[in-house]
């Protein structure tokens, strides 16, 4: 565990910023070469990026700072909320930060929201992969006891107390590695605007309960015992299977202009 990458002279530059900033340049570059496949404007993609960033931003530290609460902030001075560089940061809380964000630009521009979300959300498992990277090196998101020959030690003052526990971070980055390959195929031979962003919630939600079921640090839910993570998974499991039974009877461009063409 190395939180911090180098000096500039008095002030620590943090590996968990470095792939975070690593993920977001790499996905909106890919994204916008990807976006060329169907006719989008480059542009269009890099200006939707703000959006995505700051509406990505405050949608994980908040959902961060609502599940540690009792563990982390309660008690503490408020300025510790702001307090992001060495993590704090959760990814479902991200992602629906970055979809009301992106859904607020398409509004402002006319732009076609599932477009959009489908140019995108390969890259949102890339910066993900990136993302945990920063995760393995600062400490955050560990996983539970193990006793196999990869498991990771990390220092004694850590949560683990260096015991043996397995790397979730690099299960989860690898997993992620595996989903943005898979999406990015899945975008060229698509048919229909939707499906790409429908199957990343329903592949998601099943990588991301393979990757929590190694995590120590995730609080079990009070009620069902299922920690915030597996939780979330199974509401995007819905949300992608509706909307990928939506997209199924939606009538594709051609059978639209063989209706029009009919009628």
């Amino acid at each position: 565990m190395h939180p911090v990458a180098i000096h500039l002279g008095d002030i620590p530059i943090y590996w968990y910023g470095i792939f975070m900033a690593t993920g977001f340049l790499l996905g909106f570059w890919t994204a916008a070469r990807r976006g060329l496949i169907r006719q989008v404007n480059p542009d269009t993609v890099l200006n939707l990026g703000p959006w995505l960033v700051i509406g990505a931003l405050l949608g994980a530290r908040i959902w961060y700072v609502l599940t540690f609460w009792d563990d982390q902030f309660s008690g503490k001075p408020l300025i510790d909320i702001f307090k992001i560089r060495d993590g704090g940061l959760v990814f479902h809380g991200g992602l629906i930060g970055a979809l009301v964000g992106g859904s607020i630009y398409g509004r402002r521009t006319s732009a076609s929201f599932l477009r959009l979300a489908d140019i995108m959300t390969p890259s949102i498992a890339l910066g993900h992969f990136f993302g945990r990277l920063g995760c393995f090196m600062t400490g955050c998101c560990y996983g539970r006891p193990a006793d196999v020959p990869w498991a990771v030690h990390f220092p004694e003052d850590h949560a683990t107390h260096g015991e043996s526990v397995h790397p979730a971070q690099i299960y989860s980055s690898l997993l992620n590695l595996g989903l943005y390959l898979a999406l990015a195929w899945i975008y060229r031979k698509q048919r229909k605007d939707g499906w790409t962003l429908a199957s990343y919630l329903m592949i998601y939600s099943v990588t991301r309960s393979i990757a929590e079921s190694f995590r120590g640090d995730s609080p079990a839910h009070s009620g069902s015992g299922w920690s915030p993570g597996v939780i979330m998974s199974v509401a995007l499991m819905v949300a992608g299977l509706a909307l990928a039974i939506t997209l199924y009877f939606r009538p594709g461009p051609r059978e639209q202009k063989s209706s029009a063409s009919g009628s």
